[in-house]
C-alpha cells in the first residue's frame, strides 16, 4: 500500500493535545477517497473532544468522534475537512488561549 505523508503535527498545551496525520494513499480499495487521515483534539486524560478519521473507510466510511459519541459524516475533500476540524478545535483552544502550530 503506497502512502505519502502530506502533513503531520502534534501540539500539547494546557491539558489539550491536537494530533493531525494526513496521508495520500494509492490503496483505493481500503481508502476510496485517496486519503488516510486522523484529525484529533483531546485531553491529556484521554477524552476525545473532536476526531475526524477514516480508519475503516472501506466498511464504515468517514467518521466524527466526540465526547458524546460518533457519527458518520460526508467527506467534502481533504482541504475542506481540515478547515472544518480547525474551526471546531479553535473553539476549545480559544477558551484556554492555546496556539497550535498550523500552516494557515
Amino acid at each position: 500500500m503506497g502512502q505519502e505523508l502530506t502533513h503531520r503535527y502534534t501540539h500539547v498545551e494546557a491539558g489539550l493535545v491536537e494530533n493531525v496525520v494526513i496521508r495520500r494513499t494509492t490503496d483505493t480499495d481500503a481508502y476510496p477517497s485517496g486519503w488516510k487521515y486522523t484529525l484529533h483534539l483531546g485531553t491529556l486524560q484521554d477524552l476525545t473532544l473532536i476526531r475526524y478519521d477514516n480508519a475503516h473507510e472501506d466498511t464504515k466510511g468517514h467518521e466524527l468522534h466526540t465526547a458524546a459519541g460518533e457519527a458518520d459524516v460526508e467527506f467534502p475533500g481533504m482541504e475542506e475537512l481540515i478547515v472544518e476540524f480547525w474551526a471546531s478545535a479553535d473553539e476549545y483552544w480559544d477558551t484556554i488561549g492555546g496556539n497550535p502550530p498550523r500552516p494557515y
